[in-house]
């Protein structure tokens, strides 16, 4: 197979892919893909383009955030945190938090409803 074409492995519901792959960037723009969306929870890659993110807001459940390419700044109760490829943070339910695109990045954010 051809370095950086989509490659997808489907067995029944099971899937298998890069993920960096499941979503591009746009410029100018973030751009987000729902890979799981249950009662339980919600699993969604984001490409954020350089400089773009998303403003300061809270949500009222737990969620995981996993950087798999690029750099990001994620503020979390005002508190700054500088995340690149393989970092992960915890952003707690009802806390104020905010993501800025220090190099373009994607993100994977996981987010616990129950």
């Amino acid at each position: 197979m051809e370095q950086g074409k989509k490659r997808m492995v489907d067995v029944g519901m099971a899937r298998a892919a890069k993920l960096v792959n499941l979503v591009d960037y746009q410029e100018g723009s973030v751009v987000s893909r729902t890979l799981i969306d249950k009662k339980t929870g919600t699993l969604t890659l984001f490409a954020f383009a350089e400089g773009q993110g998303l403003s300061e807001h809270t949500a009222p459940f737990d969620a995981l955030v996993y950087i798999p390419e690029g750099e990001a700044e994620i503020t979390i109760s005002h508190k700054e945190f500088h995340l690149a490829q393989g970092d992960v943070v915890i952003m707690p339910a009802n806390e104020p938090h905010a993501v800025k695109a220090v190099k373009k990045f994607k993100m994977m954010l996981a987010m616990i409803r129950s």
